[in-house]
């Protein structure tokens, strides 16, 4: 049985006039990988950081494993722990170590012991390639190294969902697939993902479910296969006749 784990319900958004999200429906079950693509502008990052209240909501609801997202407070500081996010810049702490910076939320946020701590970190920056850079500051790896402390970072606080939003568009190409390597061994370990990306290839590659945005509406969900080689609605053929094709 499917289990939701991410229920978007009926979402608007709005920045002033400016209406970003327009009725949105979405269900993630648990250990899904849900790739979600559109054009510049179609509400993809803006649906991804409201799922960890990261942007409120005008109306409508987001539950995330049964809960509902709390406006504030404590509440929303714990549920957003269960909430992993990797951002397109990596929002590293620049005077902290590797280490550190993996460290520091388990420690603040979910009272563990600084051995425990380290051990876990050291385990999870292994995991990511850059356990031999622990004692580094981040200005001195490259960017797809600090993407990759960044995952490891989310992953130490034991997440239920991890969310992407655009994780390799500020890296230079030949960095993109180490960080994508990472998010694909983490979608085989059965972690459920939300990914924003212009990645088509690790949409193909990753995906359960492809989701399509365009005017800050879902236009068209379906399996990769199905998505990139029979699209439904019109927007969603005009962008992929748009996109580079290898």
């Amino acid at each position: 049985m499917a289990e939701p784990l991410v229920v978007v319900q009926d979402v608007q958004k709005h920045y002033g006039d400016f209406h970003a999200l327009k009725d949105v429906n979405l269900t993630v079950d648990k250990g899904e990988v849900v790739v979600v693509i559109g054009p510049s502008g179609s509400g993809k990052s803006t649906l991804c950081r409201t799922i960890n209240r990261l942007e409120t909501i005008t109306s409508g609801t987001i539950m995330i494993d049964g809960k509902e997202l709390p406006k504030e407070g404590k509440g929303l500081a714990e549920l957003r722990a269960e909430v992993g996010m990797v951002f397109q810049s990596f929002n590293l702490f620049a005077h902290l170590t590797i280490l550190e910076n993996v460290t520091l939320g388990p420690m603040k946020v979910r009272g563990m012991k600084k051995a425990d701590a380290e051990k876990e970190a050291q385990a999870l920056l292994d995991r990511v390639g850059v356990g031999h850079q622990a004692s580094k500051l981040p200005a001195q790896l490259s960017g797809g190294q600090q993407q990759r402390v960044a995952i490891a970072r989310a992953l130490a606080m034991h997440p239920k969902v991890m969310l992407f939003d655009e994780p390799t568009s500020a890296l230079d190409p030949e960095m993109i697939n180490e960080v994508l390597d990472v998010m694909i061994s983490l979608a085989k370990e059965g972690m459920t993902m939300i990914v924003v990306t212009h990645e088509m290839g690790f949409a193909r590659k990753a995906a359960n479910r492809v989701v399509f945005m365009a005017d800050g509406q879902i236009v068209e969900e379906a399996t990769p296969e199905e998505f990139f080689t029979h699209p439904k609605s019109d927007r969603a053929k005009d962008f992929l006749s748009k996109l580079i094709t290898h």
